[in-house]
């Protein structure tokens, strides 16, 4: 090999050991921040699946425990879950259900209350609410719950929350706006038609049939 090969390899080499001695720390502390996030990420990944296993888990067994009637049982595991999730509000609006069908009304409540879902949900969520706190004579809490709602179900609700309240002109007025947004074939409608009659009010007529 020639002289001045042996010198360039040299100068490289100086270069490189120069480039290390200035740039090696900062070098490695990015490697070492790469590798970091990769394993933070992984570890995250994996955190979340065994999360939602042991969710799966909970939401099994919450549903099983209805299924035999064990109800305290099953509150026990919808308190495992994490809240405001999916696996969660099912089981809760699950366990709700059961805790009415059992007669455990002040139960139901409590559970319904705890629930934290999403708007089109909590729409439902705080209807059955409502519903539960106006049967346990409760109206004006039952108002506060449906809040501005205009749907036909909600005016309902509110006219049923009004009328627990001792409130009968308004729950009238209420009852007669459910009718005017409800479609003519809808199931509920004889059944609101008779609560506004009941209260001197006149059912909105309808299109009849050609």
């Amino acid at each position: 090999m020639a002289i001045d090969d042996l010198l360039d390899e040299h100068e490289q080499s100086e270069r490189v050991r120069n480039w290390l001695k200035n740039n090696g720390a900062g070098l490695i502390g990015g490697i070492a921040l790469g590798l970091a996030v990769i394993f933070g990420w992984q570890w995250w990944q994996k955190h979340q699946i065994q999360q939602a296993e042991q969710a799966n888990v909970s939401y099994q067994s919450a549903l099983d425990s209805i299924g035999a009637a064990d109800l305290k049982k099953a509150q026990a595991e919808v308190g495992k879950l994490k809240s405001g999730n999916a696996y969660a509000n099912l089981a809760a609006l699950r366990l709700a259900k059961a805790q009415v069908d059992a007669g455990q009304a002040e139960a139901a409540i409590a559970t319904l209350r705890g629930i934290k879902a999403d708007p089109t949900l909590q729409s439902l969520v705080d209807l059955r609410l409502a519903k539960l706190l106006t049967d346990a004579g409760k109206g004006e809490e039952a108002l506060k719950v449906l809040g501005d709602a205009t749907d036909s179900a909600s005016l309902e609700a509110r006219g049923d929350a009004l009328l627990a309240a001792g409130k009968r002109d308004e729950a009238r007025d209420t009852y007669l706006k459910a009718l005017t947004g409800m479609d003519v074939a809808a199931p509920q409608r004889r059944l609101v038609e008779l609560k506004l009659s009941d209260l001197g009010g006149t059912p909105p007529k309808t299109a009849q049939p050609t």
